[in-house]
């Protein structure tokens, strides 16, 4: 009778068990013996002109980790937005490691960057706070006018950053 309670409360508790995403961190993102990601440029004291032309993205390329093809997946970093609603609600963009990247300073490597669709409830107003995102990470580029992207989401959650 128990050997049954216990298969039972298993097959009851393995699908609870499958939904909690995997929690990744940048690195986790770059294969093994890739080189690592160059650190990020300063931003330029008092000039924070956007009307120019973006920088350039110095490893659209970067090679990526296959096996996290299909993996639900939580992931800390900033938004950098590429659709807003009239209402000031993010729809798409780019999840990056550090504050600024693809507006103020070179993106970085497309395996630093997460092209994120399917967001909902993200302000345009609080961008500048870093976010947990979780969603299925597809291992498959994607390009915006900012930078390549070697992994895309769709948005299952997003919420503020906390440890």
């Amino acid at each position: 009778m128990y050997r049954f309670l216990l298969v039972l409360a298993l097959l009851i508790a393995t699908p609870l068990w499958a939904a909690e995403p995997r929690q990744l961190n940048w690195s986790n993102l770059i294969p093994e013996g890739a080189p690592p990601p160059p650190p990020p440029v300063a931003l330029h004291q008092g000039s924070l002109d956007e009307s120019g032309p973006a920088a350039l993205q110095s490893s659209p390329d970067a090679p990526v980790v296959k096996a996290l093809n299909g993996q639900t997946v939580k992931l800390p970093g900033y938004i950098v937005p590429l659709m807003v609603t009239e209402e000031g609600e993010v729809t798409e963009f780019l999840l990056v490691p550090y504050y600024g990247a693809c507006i103020h300073v070179p993106p970085p490597p497309s395996n630093q960057i997460v092209y994120v669709k399917g967001a909902k409830n993200v302000q345009l107003a609080a961008l500048h706070l870093p976010y947990w995102v979780e969603g299925a990470l597809q291992v498959e580029a994607a390009s915006s006018e900012l930078a390549a992207a070697g992994y895309q989401m769709q948005a299952q959650r997003i919420t503020p950053y906390s440890l």
